[in-house]
């Protein structure tokens, strides 16, 4: 029998979501793109506006279903709604903008309940332009008690996505194989 696996794309407008996706995916995503109406925020002339969905084929017929988040806080009832269920949440930050650790807060608490359930992997693109390093992000997770992996990629390359994925899978694995050899 096989199982579906819902996972979640979050952060800021122009951090790669929707690229992410698409690098990753069996199928072209269904993106629900419309023209950027906050250019104030990002330059970027089209933005997801629902929520854009992929899926990739696993071994023995599973499925990774995989759902990229609206950028803009505006959204957030589409966040909660599309959390129910999720395995858990791959946090993409853009490293070029003003505060990207100020952003990552945004999602981080947005996304709680999966940070909480050490469901969640950071992935920071154009990692070698502004000044936030990766161990500024790192550090920052771990002030707030969350051991996240933290790895700089582009979300353009299939490899650098999928690390993230592997990631995300195996924390949740060792968490869900602790879980049940710590019950009686």
């Amino acid at each position: 029998m096989s199982r579906e696996y819902k996972l979640l794309f979050a952060g800021p407008m122009g951090a790669g979501k929707t690229t992410a996706i698409g690098a990753i995916s069996d199928h072209a995503p269904i993106a629900t793109e419309a023209l950027n109406s906050d250019l104030a925020q990002h330059s970027k002339t089209h933005t997801t506006v629902g929520f854009d969905y992929g899926e990739v084929a696993l071994d023995g017929g599973d499925r990774l279903r995989l759902y990229g988040m609206p950028g803009q806080s505006r959204f957030d009832f589409v966040w909660k709604v599309a959390s129910e269920g999720a395995l858990g949440v791959v946090l993409l930050a853009d490293n070029t903008r003003p505060d990207p650790l100020a952003d990552l807060a945004v999602y981080v608490e947005a996304f709680r309940p999966l940070a909480d359930a050490d469901a969640m992997v950071i992935g920071i693109g154009r990692s070698q332009q502004g000044t936030t390093s990766i161990d500024d992000y790192a550090h920052w997770l771990s002030e707030r008690g969350h051991a996240a992996p933290v790895f700089s990629v582009d979300v353009r390359r299939r490899d650098d996505v999928l690390l993230l994925l592997e990631a995300l899978l195996s924390q949740i694995e060792t968490r869900e194989l602790f879980a049940t050899s710590s019950q009686p």
